[in-house]
């Protein structure tokens, strides 16, 4: 094998998912940890320290403790380079999850022991699910007083409707946590409460058929309702099936502590081993192999003012093909140029390493001076061709944006489109007003929070947000249709977005259809693709 294609062969490219609180960003922490990218894990809410969880970098996470954006990193681990897509847990930002999930060739979901499968899990899975990605179960937190553990398996299998196979299985939780019985190796690993900060600790290994030691380890209690619970288990949960994993029909379920740092090695060691190399992607010239083709990539994620001083733009790639090399010309598919790619880097959270190479599966951030959108191919100049594009979900919450001070105008533009053009907001002019009036569409509320906050600290711009009522917003279709003519309905507003698209936005969902039915041949959707 060539060394080109054995580069390519040893990355894992992976999303992490959960709802917020599950212990996600703690998890993230602990993988860096073993691959030596960092050597004391932060405090991910920063109260037991001044410390910062490493993949929250922006100002707003550190004071509020959530992750906004999602954070790119990457580490060695026994010889497999990993890139680990950290997606931010809060609902109102589902759609920058949704977007690095199209990035990722797995996920690995992380499921609080005590409340099972939550609202934000379930509505990223079905994400997963669509793309047919693979995904790993990890739950978290079983050094508190945890669901009982049949009953956390039946959960995510009625709710998510994917089957579960437990690759080991918790001894208790809470107080009385022993430890994980490895199904595979048929021993147990006893649970110490190590240091947070620190690898894992002295975990003792003991053969499940060695009864004086188990009894020893655990006692006798334990050893009983264990034994039990691996009789039932062994009859009744699902056979491993690798080929079903990697089709996103079966997830492997693996118990531990990401704060105290149990299970997480023996996690990381069971995932490298049941992940795939890159995977070849679709294109309109159908699959691109990742070994077989010349460099290719698409842009999944844009982030303004990454660094203060600099006020830049960073357009995040997944290379999806070949090696890149950051004196090579490569083709910008939807502009039509050949180009080369700006301070090609490598970016741990806010800290970054210039990269002279990178090989697909890498995500690598390259200066943006606006030219580029979420979705966008960039491929080696002799081919063209262009990735599927990435939906743009439609806002559910609508405000009606106000500058305080106009003499600001110029500055309020250039931010209110710079973070628009990240996908964070939508941004829509009142059909024939032109910029005076603008409307910003966001999925979660919080975001018009991020919003007021960016202006204020990114662009010195003040504003005032004034909601308005509308609720379902919808693109047109056949776009040859004159706006003029559209018979609408007394709560429908025509709106056009920064492509120029035009759109319907409505108060009351019946109104779509009304307004369906008084416009003859009018084709509506509710969501566009870049």
């Amino acid at each position: 094998m060539s060394d080109y294609a054995n580069e390519i062969n040893r990355r894992r490219t992976f999303a992490i998912i959960s709802h917020p609180d599950a212990g996600k960003t703690t998890l993230t922490e602990k993988f860096l940890l073993y691959g030596g990218a960092i050597n004391l894990a932060g405090s991910v809410k920063g109260k037991a320290t001044a410390r910062h969880a490493v993949s929250d970098w922006m100002e707003i996470e550190k004071e509020r403790g959530i992750s906004v954006t999602s954070s790119v990193l990457q580490f060695e681990y026994d010889d497999f380079c990993i890139n680990i897509l950290d997606t931010p847990g809060h609902q109102d930002f589902s759609e920058d999850t949704y977007r690095t999930l199209m990035a990722a060739d797995s996920a690995v979901m992380v499921i609080d022991g005590s409340k099972g499968v939550e609202a934000q899990t379930r509505k990223l899975f079905k994400v997963c699910v669509m793309r047919h990605i693979p995904i790993f179960t990890f739950i978290n937190k079983m050094d508190r007083d945890a669901n009982d553990t049949f009953e956390l398996l039946d959960e995510i299998e009625k709710e998510l409707g994917i089957a579960t196979c437990p690759v080991n299985w918790p001894i208790g939780s809470g107080k009385a946590f022993k430890g994980v019985y490895e199904r595979e190796s048929r021993s147990i690993f006893t649970y110490s409460d190590t240091q947070k900060g620190t690898k894992e600790g002295d975990t003792t290994v003991i053969s499940i058929d060695d009864e004086t030691a188990v009894k020893e380890a655990i006692g006798e209690d334990a050893r009983a309702l264990l034994s039990d619970e691996i009789e039932l288990l062994d009859g009744a949960s699902a056979e491993f099936d690798l080929e079903l994993v990697q089709k996103g029909e079966l997830t492997p379920v693996f118990f531990g502590s990401a704060l105290t740092n149990f299970g997480v090695e023996v996690f990381l060691q069971h995932f490298l081993k049941m992940t795939t190399t890159p995977l070849p992607r679709m294109s309109d010239k159908g699959l691109i192999d990742p070994v077989e083709n010349d460099f290719s990539a698409f842009v999944f994620k844009i982030q303004a003012n990454m660094n203060k001083a600099h006020r830049d733009r960073v357009a995040f790639m997944r290379i999806c093909s070949g090696k890149f090399d950051a004196s090579m010309e490569v083709k910008h598919v939807q502009g039509g140029k050949t180009m080369r790619l700006s301070q090609p880097q490598q970016i741990m959270a806010d800290s970054r390493k210039i990269l002279e190479e990178a090989y697909a599966g890498d995500i690598i951030g390259v200066f943006d001076p606006g030219i580029f959108s979420i979705g966008d191919t960039i491929c080696a100049p002799k081919e063209n061709f262009s990735y599927e594009g990435i939906p743009t979900f439609a806002p559910e919450h609508f405000a009606r944006v106000r500058q305080m001070d106009t003499m600001k105008r110029k500055q309020f533009i250039k931010g209110v489109n710079q973070i628009a053009q990240e996908g964070a907001i939508q941004i829509f002019q009142e059909y024939n007003t032109g910029m005076e009036e603008i409307i910003v569409g966001v999925v979660g509320v919080l975001q018009f929070d991020v919003l007021k906050y960016r202006l204020e600290n990114e662009y010195n711009v003040e504003i005032k947000l004034e909601p308005l009522p509308y609720e379902h917003i919808r693109w047109i279709e056949n776009k040859e249709i004159d706006l003029d003519k559209i018979t609408g309905t007394s709560d429908m507003k025509k709106v056009k977005d920064l492509k120029g698209n035009p759109l319907l936005l409505f108060v009351n969902s019946w109104s779509v259809g009304m307004t369906l039915d008084r416009n003859e041949g009018l084709v509506l959707t509710e969501f566009s693709r870049n």
